[in-house]
């Protein structure tokens, strides 16, 4: 189906990839011909760059006729981890959209988030959740349905990297935590997660990259990363994938928070409260909804139950005693993952 492909490529082509993701000069050095009254800087996590297209233009609109003030939304796009770095080293953010709690509890240890920002928004400040599952090649020829067979010889797997990307992160924790959810210790968790990396071919530098690497450069057998993400690709690709939901998976939040270093300094916060305030609402719940994230408004997550299997999730509080607690044994310089990859 070459319309497919095209309309595909049209969305993850490189020129695409680079006018999305408004890195700090980018997204900075130009101003519009009528510049709007108040901007924002939205930095986000790189695989939800067609979820904050669609609702900037929505909250800016509802926002005008609100409050009478025009308002601007630009975005930065890149692994998670790598953008809450950016922010940390100087990238004015408004507001951060992250795939995980660590990523924005680093910016609160730095000073620029408060220490309570899980409790400013409801849901923990996470207005959206996902979950890890797998994209095939159609018809699944490596037969592919649940962890251990990620850990099968001769099957390649595409994750992007831990130590900069959140789904990575996500799945490194969603095949550990699998193992110990069937009754299983950490010494066979290890094994499984050790087996699977040394079938990963490359390390992408965000769940974008490694969308790419798997569907256009044509690279591996099954690509591990969000479930939005894997939709989309079906959706626009579907007649050459399938997904494959395994027994048992985690629970990806994707908190938000303001950054308030900036927005004081800048006497945004009003406007960038009401920004994270609009995910929640019917409206943004319904966007977030058709980007096959999972919605927390039950009558929107009714609307759209079909779309959404279920699935046993467990959480990394449950698991691993929460992020903090995960990415210090895990994903610190020195830590599991360093000695699991470092041995590939």
């Amino acid at each position: 189906m070459p319309n497919k492909k095209i309309a595909f490529s049209a969305v993850f082509s490189p020129a695409r990839r680079l006018l999305l993701a408004g890195v700090a000069a980018s997204a900075m050095a130009i101003a519009p011909a009528h510049a709007a009254d108040v901007t924002l800087l939205n930095v986000s996590y790189d695989v939800a760059r067609e979820l904050y297209k669609d609702i900037n233009p929505v909250f800016e609109a509802q926002y005008q006729k609100q409050s009478g003030k025009s308002i601007e939304v630009k975005q930065s796009h890149g692994g998670s981890s790598k953008q809450a770095r950016s922010v940390a080293d100087g990238l004015e953010a408004s507001v951060v959209t992250m795939n995980q709690a660590n990523d924005i509890d680093m910016l609160s240890d730095r000073g620029l988030v408060a220490k309570d920002w899980a409790k400013r928004f409801p849901n923990n400040a996470a207005p959206m959740y996902s979950t890890m599952v797998y994209l095939v090649r159609k018809g699944n020829p490596k037969g592919i349905k649940d962890w251990a067979d990620l850990a099968k010889p001769g099957v390649q797997v595409v994750i992007p990297n831990p130590k900069t990307a959140g789904n990575g992160r996500y799945t490194y924790l969603a095949a550990w935590g699998s193992v110990l959810q069937n009754g299983g210790n950490d010494a066979q968790a290890r094994e499984l997660v050790t087996k699977i990396f040394r079938n990963v071919p490359v390390l992408d530098g965000g769940g974008r990259a490694a969308t790419t690497t798997f569907t256009q450069r044509q690279i591996g057998d099954v690509l591990v990363t969000f479930e939005n993400e894997v939709s989309l690709v079906r959706a626009e690709m579907g007649s050459n994938f399938d997904i494959v939901y395994p027994s048992v998976s985690i629970l990806a939040e994707s908190p938000v928070a303001v950054v308030d270093k900036v927005v004081d300094k800048r006497g945004i916060r009003k406007e960038a409260t009401a920004y994270l305030n609009f995910l929640y609402s019917e409206a943004g719940q319904e966007i977030i909804a058709k980007h096959y994230l999972r919605p927390r408004s039950a009558a929107v997550a009714k609307k759209y139950a079909a779309q959404f299997k279920p699935i046993k999730l467990f959480t990394v509080d449950d698991v691993f005693g929460g992020w903090r607690a995960a990415q210090k044994r895990h994903f610190d310089d020195g830590g599991e993952f360093d000695k699991i990859y470092g041995g590939k």
